[in-house]
């Protein structure tokens, strides 16, 4: 039997999620080339960095959107016989590129690949104002809370005082999957119902209120 030792108020768990529709895209992808010689591995990545940068023109991605890392040249190895033998010279170049087209995305893909990029690591949607979109999801979660603590101390036959204490509760934190499972509006439950293909932003506080006197 659990007992509170100094009770004092009331906690509520508050969580809330809102959705919107992506506007950007961040695309990562590599260009790796293996030679048997360094200038050749060089030589062989820089003939598909100019590419890959046309592609992207191309499909009016301006160079202010694309982050590109420098050659990087390594030994290549292969697992032979039980061991790693030296195959020859690895050069690769990385590539991050963010773009408002989302209806060019596949054939940006296609061409980006054609032109010489061989491997994709990731194809991300996002939205701008994420920002704006957390700040609203926090309101909410305060707004849900009090609802909550509310409704308890209703039922309790007692008054809502002054807030004492506000907790913002990372989705990612112990508390967040602890309070989770007791949360009818948990920002899990939330993104169930929501649409996919939507961005969905979520967030979460704890919120301890003390017991108004009379």
């Amino acid at each position: 039997m659990q007992m509170v030792e100094r009770p004092w108020g009331i906690t509520a768990y508050g969580a809330a999620s809102v959705k919107a529709m992506p506007d950007l895209v961040r695309i990562r992808f590599k260009i790796v080339r293996v030679e048997q010689t360094p200038a050749g591995a060089f030589a062989e990545t820089r003939g598909a960095v100019r590419a890959v940068r046309g592609a992207l023109r191309e499909h009016g991605v301006a160079d202010g959107e694309v982050q590109s890392s420098r050659l990087d040249l390594r030994t290549a190895t292969e697992y032979i016989d039980g061991a790693h033998r030296p195959v020859g010279y690895q050069c690769q170049a990385a590539f991050a590129v963010e773009s408002r087209r989302l209806d060019d995305v596949e054939p940006l893909l296609v061409d980006v690949v054609a032109a010489g990029a061989n491997e994709l690591e990731g194809v991300d949607f996002d939205v701008s104002t994420k920002r704006e979109l957390r700040a609203d999801a926090r309101r909410r979660a305060v707004a849900a809370a009090r609802a909550k603590a509310e409704l308890y101390a209703q039922e309790a036959g007692v008054r809502l005082g002054a807030v004492l204490h506000v907790e913002d509760v990372d989705s990612d934190s112990p508390n967040a999957h602890w309070y989770r499972g007791h949360s009818a509006a948990s920002a899990d439950a939330l993104e169930a119902d929501l649409a996919p293909g939507h961005i969905i932003v979520s967030a979460a506080a704890i919120v301890g209120y003390a017991l108004a006197r009379d």
